[in-house]
């Protein structure tokens, strides 16, 4: 069971008074700074005065407290958010988030990520008449081409490593500590507003160090392997790493059913190593039903926006934007295109979902190269980037460079912000592709409650079980918690 709850339950009870509400308008001219709000809305005691309170403080701008997950075993962080808008043109919508955040065992992330949305299409006009109407995108916004450039270091205490492949054992585990910093940028070009399809392009540079982590319960990783049973454990090189994928996000049956889509090709090079690049190839298909007509539309990161970000970018719940139900029509008045609407209140209506996963993962080496460990994806518990698989088993607990997962999942409210979900899991993993039919299939179930944020799950209490060792209990908070995009994956 993870330790360190009781800092996640405050945490979440604060969470709890500050998503529900929207923020607010003011009817000041002079428009009032964070702090000026701050000190009217903290200076007392009354049950509106701490929901507007905790909203200010966990969703204000420019400034307010970060919170979120770092990885597995490595606690829940605390620290503080900037949100900047740039001056914007009539091209271009720039802004940047910029953020830093640590746990109690002294793990860290800190980064800055700047953003550009073209937005050609909300170019000032003068209209006669009417005002015209705009069909909005069910998903999250009518689709731009989105520019991110970003830097992020992670240091992280406490990771443990069982050794690689489907026949690692639970009594090989050992711990290790390691630190990755990643700088790049990517390009989201949408092609179809019909599949909601994009194609989406990376290059970044990715420098990993792994260190010793004593005091833990098991020995530390060098104590046990050695580069040739954990590849790349004594010298960490450089990757210079490129991706290419196509995403389509289309939703059907009047907003009834999700489809969330990738084919995503990588490719790792390791300049100064002779022996370490590779290139991976992930089909991720997911597809989720909403039982509810009143299910939110946004079940998205939101491309638009940046990882720090809650409100929606131009005209999403706009004060001069009114939205018709029936025709889903969004109707603009004098709405200035840098302009974002407020963040999502958790809804009262009864919301529901059924979701269904396909993954598989599969690495290529060219000649006798292979795949440093640290690189390679996991399934058990949660992973690096957070994502829960496999959950009875422990963190990280399988470790191979081809993976296959099946996901099955039914979330549904109960009260307010408060649901309840249930999941079950069937995956694999393998050394080398052919191994895949040889490979046993592991499975596992887990039921829990869940925080709803902006009418979906965003923090996750499971308990898990049906795997061959023993029950997991997982306390997971998502690592973008206000809905905006989704910081660099650290694999």
């Amino acid at each position: 069971m993870r330790k360190s709850l009781l800092p996640l339950g405050v945490s979440l009870l604060l969470l709890c008074c500050a998503l529900p509400l929207r923020a607010q308008q003011t009817s000041n001219p002079d428009n009032p700074s964070e702090f000026a709000q701050l000190g009217n809305s903290c200076n007392s005691f009354t049950f509106s005065k701490i929901g507007s309170c905790a909203e200010l403080l966990f969703t204000g701008k420019p400034l307010h407290v970060a919170v979120g997950s770092l990885s597995p075993q490595n606690g829940f962080g605390a620290g503080l958010a900037y949100v900047g808008i740039l001056k914007p043109t009539n091209e271009w919508r720039p802004s940047f988030n910029a953020d830093a955040v640590a746990t109690p065992n002294g793990s860290w992330r800190a980064g800055v990520y700047f953003k550009f949305v073209h937005t050609p299409d909300f170019t000032t006009t003068v209209h006669y008449g009417p005002p015209p109407h705009i069909k909005w995108n069910l998903t999250e916004l009518p689709e731009h081409t989105v520019v991110n450039v970003y830097a992020q270091a992670e240091s992280l205490n406490k990771l443990m490593f069982f050794g690689l492949g489907p026949n690692s054992l639970e009594t090989a585990r050992t711990y290790f500590g390691m630190r990755e910093v990643i700088t790049g940028a990517n390009v989201v070009k949408p092609f179809s507003s019909k599949l909601n399809a994009a194609l989406l392009g990376e290059v970044n540079g990715r420098f990993v160090a792994i260190r010793p982590a004593d005091g833990n319960p098991s020995p530390t990783i060098g104590s046990v392997y050695n580069d040739t049973t954990a590849p790349g454990l004594s010298s960490q090189p450089g990757f210079l790493q490129l991706g290419e994928t196509v995403r389509m996000r289309p939703v059907l049956w009047n907003d009834h059913l999700h489809f969330d889509d990738e084919l995503n090709y990588q490719q790792f090079f390791a300049p100064t190593s002779s022996n370490f690049s590779f290139e991976r190839l992930t089909l991720d298909l997911s597809e989720t039903f909403a039982i509810y007509h009143s299910t939110t539309r946004i079940i998205f990161p939101r491309d638009a926006n940046g990882p720090d970000e809650c409100a929606i970018a131009p005209f999403d719940n706009h004060p001069d934007c009114t939205l018709n139900k029936t025709t889903e029509l969004q109707y603009c008045k004098n709405a200035n295109p840098n302009d974002a609407g407020p963040c999502k209140a958790i809804s009262r209506d009864l919301q529901g979902s059924v979701n269904f996963r396909f993954l598989l993962s599969t690495s290529f080496t060219p000649g006798g190269d292979v795949v440093p460990f640290y690189f390679q994806p996991t399934l058990g518990g949660g992973d690096l980037n957070g994502d829960v698989t496999l959950g009875s088993y422990q963190d990280y607990r399988f470790r191979a460079p081809n993976v296959m997962l099946l996901h099955e999942a039914f979330e549904h409210s109960i009260w307010g912000p408060i649901g309840f979900a249930l999941s079950a899991d069937e995956g694999k993993v393998a050394l080398a592709r052919s191994n895949f039919g040889s490979s046993p299939w592991l499975h596992t179930f887990a039921a829990g409650l869940t925080l709803r944020a902006g009418n979906y799950p965003q923090v996750f209490l499971l308990f898990a079980w049906g795997g061959s060792e023993g029950t997991h209990t997982i306390a997971n908070v998502n690592t973008s918690l206000l809905g905006g995009s989704l910081r660099p994956s650290l694999y």
